[in-house]
């Protein structure tokens, strides 16, 4: 409202005395101004705004061609009474009398960014048998109603609205807003048809259809898109689906870890040939992610030989399912036998000298030649079956309770044998068996197993020869000749495992339980023979004790004895010595005597001549003395000159008496008796024995 206008209403209405009819105008401007549609709609006029679109509504035709609706029509296209087609754009609209039109306004149709809208049209030709969705028609997203109506389809359109606003005639379609379809991360979205074509004779799942991932449902139902599950998926995202004719499910992925493999199972394709029982691996399908890449390529419906390795993928499981199983491994000191099921008709290589069944190459249905190393292999386990053959010595026992850690010996026991003798008694026994790494097939070729192996082989040889043995000995026997029983049993199972392509390393005798009443005997004659042991080992222990004792005694004694017997020895050798060194110095004293002896008789010699020549020289004078005086004089002068020089005393201290019938004594007896007193008075010698001398 202009400046001017609003001065001239608050003036008018502020002083109503002053100008009376100015405060009528005013007031009547004032309603024109707040009635002002209502007033125009006196007049025909229609203000639609901005946001909105104008439905409309003829009430009557009075005359002219079109003044009612064809039969089963219920919007007017030719201005015919009833709802009118044609809507009113934003603005202003003239000739529309309130007597004849009936004019709503309505916002315009807002489908969010996250939202499609679903329409569903009240007029428009009847849907055809069996259909479901109108098919689409080219109106401007279902803002053009005539364009609409000269060939739509009443009911539910296939068409969706796309987020945006839109001038949708309300009158005629009824727009639902629907969340768009929204596939989140680790799943895919499995779809199924409302609508379409009816699936083929023999078919469980519609055929792939280019349509932009089902959000162009005319391109879907233009190229013969089949109603029920399809085989295409939805990848990760958001999608502009219309719900009413595709349902979505979204579902997990198909996850296969490390170490293990998937098993796939399809429901669509070709049949399989009579006498197969997976079907075999065809190229172009991308691992079972397109199934009408399969399909076309001539893959067969059921289990499939084809396996999926570790990873990630987007298989539809309403066309296959997939099992996840482990990889087949084939542990240390072991081989791999692969029994396939499958597979062309193979031609068996064994030759003539193994008759007993057939054995084919790689790939080929049978009993493969070729063994698989240790190792782990992605194997369908139902089109292969791969038996474990140890390559490694196993050991069998046939002993109750026991067995191994490869459980093959689980259903052995022990062996119940009867003597000669008549007695009954069990026997553990062990087997030692070897299978080279080439000999693995012909044993699964002939047996189909290791535990078959055991229980149409090796149980029965084994448990027949030592019965056969036990009937040909007494238990007595048996127990004493157990070696041998053993190196004759190792040789006899060797020879008849050889036939079967097994060796034979050892068989060993455990456990030997013989009879309880033959036992009691044995052990009463035992314990009676060991008493006899146990008498005789006191008696041999009596007489050690003995011996012991004695030795005791000695033992005490032994230090003595042997001190003894060191001075003996020491006195041995002092004697030895003594004599050695008596010896010696005799000899030495016969050497130097022998010498003092020549010097002496030497030095003599000149002695004597020496002497005698004194001697005569003497004695020349001594006869010329004797001849002055008597000779009985000179004597007497001499004796008493060498007692003077002896130092004898002239004057005797003892007094000789004279002799009976004799005189005074002479000097003679006074000589003799001085001797006699030294004599007495003088110690007795000491004898040194010279033997026995230090």
């Amino acid at each position: 409202m202009a400046p001017t206008t609003t001065v001239f209403l608050m003036n008018a209405l502020y002083f109503p005395s002053d100008h009376p009819w100015l405060a009528a105008l005013a007031v009547a401007l004032l309603l024109a101004l707040v009635m002002h549609r209502r007033v125009l709609r006196l007049f025909g006029f229609v203000i639609v705004p901005d946001d909105s679109i104008g439905t409309v509504t003829k009430k009557f035709v009075l005359f002219g061609r079109h003044r009612e609706l064809p039969p089963g029509r219920i919007v007017a296209l030719f201005g015919e009474a009833g709802l009118q087609a044609d809507t009113l754009a934003p603005g202003l609209h003239l000739g529309l009398w309130p007597w004849q039109y009936q004019v709503e306004l309505v916002k315009f149709t807002i489908v969010p960014d996250d939202a499609i809208g679903i329409v569903e049209a009240c007029d428009g030709l009847p849907l055809p048998d069996g259909r479901v969705l109108a098919r689409h028609v080219d109106c401007d997203n279902f803002q053009d109603a005539r364009a609409f109506l000269a060939g739509g389809e009443r009911g539910l359109q296939m068409s969706v609205v796309p987020p945006g606003a839109w001038r949708i005639n309300t009158l005629l379609f009824t727009v639902h807003l629907e969340r768009m379809t929204v596939i989140e991360p680790g799943k895919i979205g499995i779809v199924e048809a409302r609508d379409g074509r009816p699936l083929a004779g023999g078919r469980v799942i519609g055929r792939a259809v280019a349509c932009d991932s089902f959000q162009d449902a005319r391109a879907f139902m233009a190229g013969g898109g089949e109603r029920g599950p399809q085989m295409t998926v939805i990848p990760q995202g958001k999608y502009r689906i219309n719900p009413s004719l595709f349902k979505v499910v979204q579902v997990p992925v198909t996850d296969v870890p490390d170490n293990q493999v998937g098993i796939v199972t399809t429901r669509e394709g070709a049949s399989l040939p009579t006498g197969e029982i997976a079907g075999p691996e065809v190229p172009g399908h991308n691992l079972f992610q397109d199934p009408q890449a399969f399909v076309d390529a001539g893959g067969t419906k059921g289990l499939q030989e084809q396996v999926l390795l570790a990873g990630r993928y987007f298989i539809n499981p309403m066309f296959a399912t997939v099992e996840i199983i482990a990889m087949t491994e084939v542990p240390i000191a072991s081989v791999g036998v692969v029994v396939a099921f499958v597979g062309r008709a193979g031609e068996d290589v064994t030759g003539e000298g193994f008759r007993h069944a057939n054995m084919v190459r790689r790939g080929e249905k049978g009993v493969w030649v070729d063994v698989l190393d240790p190792g782990k292999y992605a194997i369908n386990t139902y089109t292969h079956k791969v038996r474990i053959v140890p390559t490694a010595n196993v050991v069998l026992n046939w002993a109750t309770g026991k067995t191994e850690a490869h459980k093959l010996d689980a259903n052995l026991s022990t062996i119940t044998v009867r003597s000669a003798d008549g007695f009954t008694f069990n026997l553990d026994v062990s087997q030692i068996i070897h299978i080279p790494r080439n000999d693995a097939p012909k044993v699964i070729a002939r047996f189909g197993s290791m535990e078959a192996l055991v229980t149409q082989v090796l149980e029965p040889t084994i448990g027949n020869y030592f019965r056969n043995a036990a009937q040909n000995s007494d238990v007595i026997d048996f127990l004493k000749k157990r070696s041998e029983r053993q190196a004759e049993a190792k040789a006899a199972i060797a020879a008849a495992l050889r036939a079967y392509d097994v060796g034979a390393v050892e068989t060993l005798i455990g456990d030997i339980v013989p009879p309880a009443e033959l036992m009691k005997t044995l052990t009463d004659r035992k314990l009676a023979e060991q008493e006899k042991v146990t008498f005789t080992t006191q008696m041999e222990a009596q007489g050690v004790r003995q011996q012991l004792e004695q030795a005791t005694a000695l033992a005490r004694t032994q230090a003595q004895v042997v001190d003894a017997e060191r001075k003996v020895a020491i006195a041995e050798f002092s004697a030895q010595a003594a004599v050695k060194t008596a010896d010696g110095a005799a000899r030495s004293k016969k050497i130097t005597a022998e010498a003092d002896a020549e010097v002496t008789r030497v030095t003599g010699q000149a002695e004597a001549g020496r002497t005698l020549a004194i001697g005569e020289a003497e004695a020349a004078v001594i006869r010329q003395k004797i001849d002055s005086m008597e000779s009985g004089n000179y004597a007497i002068v001499q004796v008493a000159q060498a007692l003077a020089g002896a130092g004898v005393k002239l004057v005797p201290e003892v007094l000789v008496g004279q002799a009976a019938g004799q005189g005074g004594g002479t000097l003679v007896d006074v000589l003799l008796a001085g001797l006699v007193k030294d004599r007495i008075a003088r110690p007795a010698p000491v004898l040194t024995d010279v033997v026995g001398a230090p």
